[in-house]
């Protein structure tokens, strides 16, 4: 899903996309694009050109006709593409005294309940934010923040200044702090704010094909010497496919022992800055593609004592460790790359529902879920994210 400001939509318009080349549907309020879904669907692609510019609500709950599963639904969800204002959604916005708060859709809370007082909720998502994220679904991620109000309500951090100096000199409390950097926004439909605000900023800003762009080739290199070193190819794989499994582990314990060490976080502005700096600043601007993978210069600086820790570990064998170690390089880059792909990238299969996982970590619950690449360890240390349930408009 791009990184913007879901739009809203004409029905005039949405009728007109029933063709192969672009197909939509909706539910309710809801607009799906569906088309690269087309020859993927078991009852092909016709069955869902014959429903495209309509609404498919009642159709998916058909039993008779075909009664979708819960997958059917995250599939749509991945597909989501904006909204569109029915006719009584319509004439509430024009009734009431606040319209910016039901329009454009999806509503905030007061606009929730002023569309469910006037029965006119049918079929727009207005559930409950959760209270930790100030979040309401996977969507709100996607609604850019209006920089001056969220800096009159929350007194946080104004997005439109260099966050670095605010944090450092905002006198925040640790537990004002993390309430704060934990509920997402979202600037200027996905830009990143500026930072430092000075020569320092392009720093901190990577774009992710710089991750193999600079580790692949180095990694090949360093592989290919220890290749021609080990006895045999087989002993080769069998090492540096270790480092790559251990990476796992290692992306695991640095995500939720170092990145979300919240608990322990020393309530002073150096430990404060420390963690915004690491991962706060990506759960509180979790949609920035430029802040997305880690700068290569700050990597060497994490790199370093795994470098020593293998040659520690494996110490009877230069080669040996070093084909750990490069296994374990390849593995973060692998991550890195993942991880911005969950954020900005239509996915299939596996990664599909991976993609759920993670941005559920942003949007729902930020305490579990800290597998980014996979969920095996979450589930073998007890931390894997119960994902909510997606919604069947009714």
């Amino acid at each position: 899903m791009p990184s913007r400001t879901l739009p809203n939509y004409m029905t005039k318009e949405i009728a007109t996309k029933n063709t192969s080349k672009a197909c939509w549907v909706t539910i309710g309020s809801k607009v799906y694009d569906v088309t690269e879904f087309l020859d993927a669907h078991p009852g092909g692609g016709e069955l869902i050109l014959e429903y495209g510019g309509k609404d498919v609500g009642d159709i998916m709950q058909d039993v008779i006709s075909h009664d979708h599963s819960e997958s059917a639904y995250e599939i749509l969800d991945e597909n989501l593409i904006g909204f569109v204002a029915t006719d009584p959604v319509l004439k509430t916005a024009i009734q009431s005294d606040r319209p910016q708060n039901i329009l454009p859709l999806p509503p905030n809370e007061a606009g929730a309940e002023e569309l469910k007082a006037n029965s006119a909720a049918e079929h727009v998502p207005t559930h409950k934010a959760v209270e930790s994220t100030g979040m309401r679904s996977a969507q709100d991620l996607y609604r850019e923040t209006n920089a001056q109000e969220d800096f009159r309500k929350h007194k946080f951090l104004d997005l439109e200044k260099p966050l670095l100096m605010q944090v450092w000199n905002g006198n925040f409390s640790k537990d004002f702090y993390l309430d704060q950097v934990h509920r997402p926004r979202q600037y200027k439909g996905g830009e990143s704010a500026p930072l430092f605000g000075n020569f320092l900023e392009p720093l901190s800003k990577t774009a992710w094909w710089v991750i193999p762009l600079v580790w692949w080739p180095q990694v090949a290199y360093l592989s290919w010497i220890v290749y021609l070193a080990m006895p045999s190819g087989f002993q080769f794989a069998a090492y540096w496919l270790t480092g790559l499994f251990l990476w796992t582990l290692v992306e695991y314990g640095l995500h939720r022992g170092l990145f979300h060490v919240d608990k322990y976080l020393p309530d002073n502005r150096v430990g404060i800055t420390a963690h915004f700096l690491l991962h706060g600043i990506h759960h509180y601007l979790p949609m920035d593609r430029y802040r997305l993978v880690m700068p290569p210069t700050l990597f060497v600086v994490l790199a370093t004592p795994f470098y020593k820790l293998a040659h520690t570990v494996f110490y009877w064998d230069w080669y040996v460790a070093t084909a750990v170690f490069c296994g374990g390089i390849f593995g973060y880059t692998l991550y890195d790359c993942t991880h911005y792909f969950l954020h900005h990238k239509k996915l299939p299969g596996y990664y599909r529902q991976l993609r759920s996982y993670h941005i559920a970590h942003h949007w729902n619950d930020y305490e579990n879920g800290f597998g980014v690449t996979s969920r095996f360890w979450d589930r073998v240390f007890g931390t894997e994210l119960v994902m909510p349930k997606p919604v069947k408009v009714s």
